[in-house]
This record gives structure tokens, C-alpha cells and sequence, in this order.
């Protein structure tokens, strides 16, 4: 039994290689079947996102080059273009790895926590395929309690690191709870999308997303029941917003100060906080001059952003302690389970010693022999045939000049402990 990582991600490999090689829901089935006809494979789990390919496997010895093999044959990849992006880990290596991607210390976002639920997905579809043998499984039930302590002993994921999730955060620290708030959302690309999936997870109360063209923007609202609205509505709609969020493309600014400024007379001097995450800008900066309008730029939330990517960066420092610690133990672990079959060879040894000549005995005893007398045979010939094996491997070490051994063996039968 042997374990080995094999992968590729957005720091070894360009986006083009990447897509070569990753498994999609129609490939993964099919890979994971060729894999449990594979010679040297014993189980494997495969992780594919966008931005990572990688096998686990539970290997026989000196199979890395097989397995980079098909990998390339399944893909149809040369393995000379393949290999140069390539990174191979074995043993405790391959342990630490999987750790450190499942608590996000791997990602290109350090500490996202979405690659935890990719890792859980990719061992719950080899699992249904049943690739997944004892080792993996210890394996990857301890990398995701290792994922659970990091997040819970360390901050690593308690920061936004990106300007969708910053701006989110900021209104929840604004206005503490988001049950009540109205936000309005100008604009239906992705940025907003991603916006409104964390205010979705804030549980904000009423979301407005307001677009050029309301085809975009109704794909958008139907994943969070909000309401459609077109750019030409915004005034109609400022007056009920305690948050805007704005990212388009416009060339132009789409909100003006004097447009706000109605707004908040409307709303009798009730704030609003304007969160501008477009380049060039969406609403004109001289909004933030006026009363009861808190207007944050792109450049506010990226500073946000950079301190907290430091912090993650000191949060990640604990976590790889942790990940050391437990890959350590998991590999001490797993080096004992090498013993078991050696445990049980000597155990079933030795009761065969005892039973024979407990057997001889009881046989002599019943046709009349003395009690003390076999009693003492009895403990004379265990004792000599138990350490029979153990006093010769003593003895030929001495004689072919190993103290090394003869040292281990002596370890082993505790007699320094004597001393």
C-alpha cells in the first residue's frame, strides 16, 4: 500500500492544458471504471475543477510512471507536454497535499472555502464507484476533519478577498442585518450575480436588480426572487433602497448626485449606502458629498480586500501547522497498519507453542503424571521455544557484525529496559 497525489493546477499549468485534462461528469465515470481495471491501482479519487486536475490513488509500489501514463492516454495528451506541469506526491507528501487543498491553502483564493464541498464531491462519486478503499477512506474522512479544525481554530476564511463578497460584508457591517434592508443591483453580470448570491446568503429581504436589458436581468432575479427592473426605473426605485450596488459597463455614470439627492428628501434623510464597483464608474463621485449618502468606490473595497488577503496570509501560517501535525500523525498511522499482519503472524505463532505443549500436558496429566512436575516442564519448554527464534537473531547478528541491528532487537524483546 502506497499513497500518491498526481495533478496539475493554476500554478503549474496554463488554462489551456488545464481544460485537456479535467474530467468532466461524462468523463469522470468512465475514468474512474478504467482505473479500478488498472493493475497497479488499488483505489483512487479523482478531484477536476476548473482549477485543478489530481488523482489520489492507493498505489502498489513504482507506479507514478503508469499512472502519469494514463493520464495521458486517457486525454489523449503527449506526456511531454503533459509532464513539465506535472507534480508528484507520495507518502506524507501526498497526505499534507490533500490537506492543505481541502482547507484552501492550495487555491488561488487562499481559504476559499468552496474547494472543501469539490474535494467531498470528488470522494462521494468515487465512493458510488467504489474506488474507494480503507486507505482512502481514513484518508479523506481525516483531511476533511482537518479542514473542520482549521476553520474552527483559525480565521483563515473569515475575511472577503473579493470585491463581490466586500461589498457584502460591508453592508452587513453597516447596517448589522441584511433581513430588512432593500438592495438595489444595477447591472446582471457576473460580479452581480456573485453579489447577489452572498446577499442570498445574508438573507436580505427584498433585492431590486435593475438592467439595460431585462432578458439578462430576469436569467439573474429567478435564482433569487428579485424584482426586474430597467435603467430607466432607477428613480422610481432609489427611494426604497437602503443599498445600492452598482457594476456595468456603462461608459457613462448611470446614478448623479442630483438623482440621489431626491431620493433622499423622498425618504426623509433615511441613508443609503452606495457601493460602486464598476470601472469606469457607475455613480458620480460627487454623490458622497451629500448627507445620509455613504458612497464607496472600487478602490475602497480593493484596499478592504488587500488588508484582509494579509490576514489570511497570518491565519494561513497556523493552518500549516495544523496540516503538518496531522499529516505527520496520519502517516505514523499508517506506517503502524504495516505491523498488523506482522503482530498477528507472531501472536498465531506462539498460541500454536502454547496450545501444542498445553495439549502434550494435559494428555500426560490425564494418564497420571505428576501435576508439578509437567507444570514445570511445561513453562521450561515454552520458555525455550518462544525465545528460541528471538536468542538466534541475537546470536547471527553478533556474529556477522550488525550492532545496529543487534540493537533493534534487543529494543524489540525490551531488554534495555532491564539495564
Amino acid at each position: 500500500m502506497s499513497l500518491l497525489a498526481i495533478g496539475i493546477n493554476h500554478n503549474t499549468a496554463s488554462v489551456e492544458l488545464r481544460e485537456k485534462v479535467a474530467f468532466g461528469p461524462d468523463k469522470l465515470s468512465e475514468a474512474l471504471r478504467d482505473l479500478s481495471n488498472h493493475p497497479y491501482v488499488n483505489g483512487s479519487v479523482i478531484l477536476s475543477t476548473c482549477n485543478r486536475t489530481e488523482l489520489y490513488c492507493d498505489v502498489k509500489a513504482a507506479s507514478k510512471n503508469k499512472l502519469i501514463e494514463w493520464l495521458s492516454q486517457f486525454h489523449q495528451v503527449n506526456p511531454e507536454e503533459l509532464k513539465p506541469s506535472l507534480y508528484i506526491h507520495e507518502e506524507q507528501a501526498a497526505i499534507r497535499h490533500l490537506m492543505r487543498v481541502s482547507c484552501g491553502l492550495d487555491s488561488l483564493v487562499l481559504g476559499e472555502p468552496q474547494i472543501l464541498g469539490q474535494v467531498k464531491q470528488a470522494y462521494a462519486d468515487s465512493k458510488e464507484s467504489r474506488m474507494v478503499d480503507s486507505a482512502l477512506e481514513k484518508l479523506f474522512q481525516k483531511a476533511f476533519s482537518v479542514a473542520k479544525r482549521v476553520r474552527t481554530e483559525t480565521d483563515i476564511g473569515g475575511n472577503a478577498v473579493s470585491v463581490a463578497y466586500a461589498a457584502c460584508t460591508l453592508a452587513k457591517h453597516i447596517f448589522e442585518s441584511l433581513s430588512d434592508a432593500t438592495v438595489l443591483l444595477v447591472g446582471a453580470g457576473e460580479t452581480i450575480e456573485l453579489v447577489a448570491k452572498h446577499l442570498a446568503g445574508h438573507r436580505c429581504k427584498r433585492m431590486i436588480v435593475a438592467n439595460r436589458t431585462l432578458e439578462r436581468a430576469k436569467v439573474l432575479a429567478q435564482g433569487f426572487d428579485a424584482e426586474v427592473i430597467t435603467l430607466n426605473e432607477i428613480p422610481d426605485y432609489l427611494i426604497h433602497a437602503d443599498i445600492v450596488i452598482s457594476s456595468t459597463a456603462s461608459p457613462l455614470p448611470i446614478i448623479g448626485k442630483g438623482m440621489v439627492e431626491s431620493a433622499l428628501k423622498v425618504r426623509r434623510h433615511q441613508p443609503i449606502l452606495l457601493i460602486d464597483i464598476a470601472v469606469p464608474r457607475d455613480i458620480e463621485p460627487q454623490v458622497g458629498n451629500l448627507d445620509d449618502a455613504y458612497l464607496y468606490s472600487v478602490d475602497d473595497l480593493q484596499s478592504i480586500v488587500d488588508s484582509n488577503i494579509q490576514q489570511r496570509k497570518i491565519e494561513a501560517i497556523q493552518a500549516e501547522v495544523i496540516v503538518s501535525e496531522e499529516s505527520a500523525d496520519f502517516m505514523s498511522w499508517l506506517r503502524s497498519l504495516q505491523a498488523v499482519d506482522s503482530i498477528r503472524d507472531y501472536r498465531k505463532a506462539a498460541n500454536e507453542i502454547r496450545e501444542d505443549l498445553l495439549s502434550r500436558s494435559l494428555q500426560a496429566l490425564a494418564a497420571g503424571g505428576d501435576a508439578e512436575k509437567l507444570l514445570i516442564e511445561l513453562s521450561n519448554k515454552l520458555t525455550n521455544k518462544l525465545i528460541h527464534t528471538p536468542t538466534r537473531a541475537l546470536q547471527m547478528a553478533a556474529e556477522q557484525g550488525e550492532p545496529a541491528k543487534l540493537a533493534i532487537i534487543r529494543q524489540s524483546l525490551g531488554l534495555d529496559d532491564l539495564q
